[in-house]
């Protein structure tokens, strides 16, 4: 995935509070806007983020620099030496991009949308760009869409007052080979000038997204952003959240992240190579109190890559079961899926090991189960297969991140 996020604005009606950085560098609780949208994209596999910038940018330029180090993902900047609207800041951006396809994030926008089922949608439908709507209730600040029934844009509305209906939610699936800016000016409106016409001709598809959306663009959004427990919420370890968990009776767990510290761009291949977060085998022993049932539920794409043998994930998944027991907890069963397609009906989010591991437990009732996971694909999986999340990690320390 290569994600582009515009970060050039000049910020004009958040100037009265933020002056000498732009938008995406605006402190909410003490860290700039941009770590919020850098946070959510630790949860999907980004190889590549291009930055847009241009006004203040030694700001974004220099805060990258010093904690590039700390993301899985490399950093690439397109610099706009003039004003060149949203349009031609996303078409300076994707000319940085290698592939032919790129997500597009607004820098005072943060949408809590499945940035992997944007593509997938985008992809299926066909269409040149496929933007994510967000449901909303009694607003005037936005503009509504109109979504037809086979999932393409039908209208963008005028803003009014709407008691309900979906807006632009500023996250956008893009396929950079359908000649989206051909014929196109040097500074363009990327609304006015790609969304509108493609929407016309029936190219632009939506898909709705109904997680956590703040837009800081205005002094009173912004300053709602720095009350707001959905951005600013700790995660909890694993502990606090089976302490909490008195309405389940089993517990699905995802691994890596949730179990053992992710190893960014490779695999757990050996039992050297795990290492488990802290607190977390007495959050095993405490869960073997008091759930029923304990599973693992876990993408190891690793061995359908070819990177380890399923041999080897047997020996890790041994040694950990082990490890657990002998600290007084257990596992009751672990499902794994070794496939590398998105589309393989076992691969998470897609819902296939658990209708098997319901299939094989026929006590399990999903109202009564609780996923634990670190990723906006573990909240997917627990989704489809209705039931309940809870977010953990990644390291179990209590550090603040945006609820994803």
């Amino acid at each position: 995935m290569e994600v582009v996020i515009l970060a050039g604005g000049l910020g004009t009606r958040l100037r009265s509070i933020v002056s000498e950085v732009p938008k995406c560098m605006a402190p909410v609780a003490g860290k700039p806007f941009l770590w919020y949208l850098l946070e959510q994209l630790r949860g999907y596999d980004v190889e590549r983020v291009i930055l847009s910038v241009g006004y203040l940018r030694e700001a974004v330029q220099d805060w990258v620099a010093k904690h590039a180090a700390e993301y899985p993902f490399e950093f690439r900047f397109a610099v706009e030496q003039e004003l060149l609207g949203t349009g031609g800041g996303i078409r300076l951006a994707a000319s940085e991009a290698e592939g032919t396809e790129v997500i597009v994030l607004n820098g005072d926008t943060l949408f809590d949308a499945d940035l992997e089922a944007l593509l997938r949608a985008r992809r299926l439908s066909g269409a040149s760009v496929t933007l994510a709507l967000k449901p909303m209730r009694d607003f005037d600040r936005y503009g509504a869409v109109e979504l037809r029934t086979d999932g393409t844009v039908a209208a963008f509305r005028e803003k009014r007052h709407c008691a309900e209906g979906l807006i632009n939610g500023g996250v956008y699936a893009l396929d950079l080979s359908s000649g989206l800016f051909d014929g196109l000016p040097a500074r363009f409106s990327f609304e006015t000038a790609v969304l509108e016409p493609l929407s016309a001709a029936g190219k632009l598809s939506g898909l709705v997204q109904d997680g956590y959306f703040i837009d800081i663009g205005i002094p009173e959004d912004y300053a709602r952003a720095g009350a707001n427990p959905e951005l600013l919420s700790c995660r909890k370890g694993l502990m606090e959240i089976l302490q909490l968990a008195d309405a389940y009776d089993t517990l699905l767990l995802d691994r890596d992240g949730v179990l053992n510290r992710l190893r960014p761009g490779d695999y757990v291949k050996t039992v050297d190579e795990f290492e488990w977060l802290p607190g977390v085998k007495d959050a095993l022993a405490y869960a073997a109190q008091k759930f029923r049932s304990i599973f693992i539920v876990t993408n190891q794409r690793g061995v359908g890559r070819g990177v380890m043998s399923e041999a080897a994930l047997n020996d890790v998944h041994a040694w950990m079961t082990a490890e657990i027991a002998a600290a007084g907890g257990r596992i009751d069963g672990i499902y794994c899926c070794t496939a590398v397609s998105e589309d393989d009906p076992f691969r998470k989010p897609n819902p296939g090991m658990f209708w098997k591991l319901c299939q094989e437990h026929p006590d399990v009732v999903p109202s009564r189960c609780l996923m634990v996971g670190d990723s906006p694909s573990d909240r997917s999986f627990a989704h489809n297969c209705g039931i309940a999340f809870r977010l953990a990690g990644p390291d179990q320390s209590g550090s603040c991140s945006p609820r994803r």
